[in-house]
């Protein structure tokens, strides 16, 4: 479900505009579709590590990332370049609606097409596993779906060609303490879902951004850096609390009454720029401001340069609140993981956002409490997840956003509501993935995480 094609030129002459890019996302409930997007961490396989550590990150080239695409590439597959480098593979025929794309440090993408139902997910999320796995052991590579780099220090992760991400290299730590972590040592799932209309897409934000804490906790799944424990069940999310927080988080903006596509285009204007793309070339103007530049004010990098639509289409992309709003709106709490817990994340989202009354009963449930709830319960979950404060206590709390989730699945009669059932145990006191890794880390391995790389691998 993301947004492709050619760039819009058209100039921008006035705000409508800006809002009219959010509007056209507004889809009839018969059209609803899921788009599923996860990451997973590549690794070197241990009778390829030709005298290095048993396991280390796979470079670009050789015998990387970037061949790795190559071998994927064909008439399923189209290519994606920056520059002369392979970067991306965009789906076509009977891969239709589907990318393959690379984070900063390689951690390999699939974007999904937009699907009716959960199995479609599942098995398009399979298909993709069994698609990948033969191409990369005849490299000598596997791959992980983790939150968090549970081995290598950041000096040890590669970095891709890609023009986009050594503007963010330069500019993240100006911003945050954590960026470059965020950019080449974290993965996540994510669902991205439709909406009806500027109304409907506000009570789908409110009630995702209040409950992404609880997301957080069920799918926490990196409690490991640089092969130990460092005390936080999802490293993932403490990155994002200093990653860049001008762009990111819960902006108390999306909570008030009144919001809407308008509010969102404004809060957007002020969030700085990174790059503006001219002649199939990105051009570094980070810092920049995007509402300066559109009001005629001279901005660095952008002298001489008209701001068009697909300019502002680019900066979408570039802010990270906790649900991000494009022409779908995209949960972006979870922490990537196992196959039937990537599923359960978009089962757990489309269960609540679906079902107009499972929806309002949400929105009933979460204005039982203030903003400022649910900001401090995602100051918590980082490190403790299901066991952070809450008022009744969390886990009670995620029986009853699950009960209306399942309710929510239920009323498309597609036979779905099994998929959450991994979040059940967890709601009723089971151990989370973090949890479930931590105790064999701290039992029968020894203290040694490399045996994740077996375990948890796809």
């Amino acid at each position: 479900m993301s947004n492709s094609g050619t760039p819009n030129t058209a100039p921008i002459e006035s705000r409508a505009q800006l809002v009219e890019v959010l509007v056209r996302g507004c889809k009839p409930k018969s059209e609803w579709k899921i788009g599923t997007e996860h990451e997973k961490f590549g690794f070197v396989l241990p009778d390829r590590a030709n005298g290095r550590p048993p396991l280390f990150p796979p470079p670009y080239e050789p015998q990387g990332i970037g061949a790795l695409l190559h071998a994927l590439q064909g008439p399923d597959w189209a290519p994606i370049h920056d520059g002369e480098n392979l970067i991306g593979l965009q789906g076509q025929n009977a891969q239709n609606g589907r990318a393959i794309s690379l984070e900063p440090a390689g951690q390999f993408e699939l974007s999904g097409a937009p699907l009716v139902s959960l199995h479609d997910t599942q098995a398009e999320m399979q298909a993709h596993f069994d698609m990948v796995r033969g191409p990369a052991q005849d490299l000598g590579l596997g791959f992980l779906p983790f939150g968090f780099q549970p081995l290598w220090p950041r000096d040890a992760m590669p970095w891709m060609p890609k023009t986009r991400y050594a503007i963010m290299r330069n500019y993240m730590p100006k911003v945050g303490s954590l960026g470059l972590d965020m950019m080449t040592r974290t993965c996540t799932v994510q669902v991205n879902l439709d909406f009806s209309d500027e109304a409907d897409m506000a009570r789908k934000m409110r009630v995702s951004l209040a409950l992404q804490p609880l997301a957080t906790a069920l799918f926490a799944n990196s409690p490991f850096v640089e092969g130990k424990t460092n005390g936080y069940l999802s490293n993932r999310a403490r990155i994002w609390t200093d990653t860049d927080n001008q762009r990111a988080g819960q902006p108390p903006l999306f909570f008030e009454d009144g919001f809407g596509f308008e509010r969102y285009v404004d809060w957007l204007l002020d969030v700085p720029m990174y790059f503006v793309a001219r002649d199939g070339k990105n051009i570094d103007v980070a810092g920049a401001s995007f509402r300066r530049w559109i009001e005629g004010e001279p901005q660095p990098g952008l002298e001489g340069l008209t701001p068009t639509i697909g300019d502002f289409e680019d900066h979408l992309t570039t802010a990270f609140p906790d649900v991000r709003l494009k022409q779908f709106l995209e949960m972006r709490g979870a922490d990537a993981g196992r196959l039937e817990m990537m599923v359960a994340q978009s089962a757990f989202w489309v269960g609540l956002l679906y079902d107009p009354t499972t929806l309002e009963a949400a929105e009933k449930l979460v204005r039982e409490q203030p903003w400022e709830t649910y900001a401090q319960l995602r100051a918590e979950v980082p490190k403790i997840a299901m066991n952070a404060a809450f008022p009744g206590g969390l886990k009670p709390f995620a029986q009853r956003v699950l009960a209306l989730a399942e309710q929510g699945l239920r009323a498309r009669v597609r036979d779905e509501a099994a998929f959450l059932d991994p979040l059940h145990l967890i709601a009723d006191g089971g151990p989370n993935q973090a949890e479930y890794w931590q105790d064999l880390y701290n039992g029968a391995w020894g203290h040694d995480v490399r045996p994740l790389f077996t375990e948890a691998a796809v």
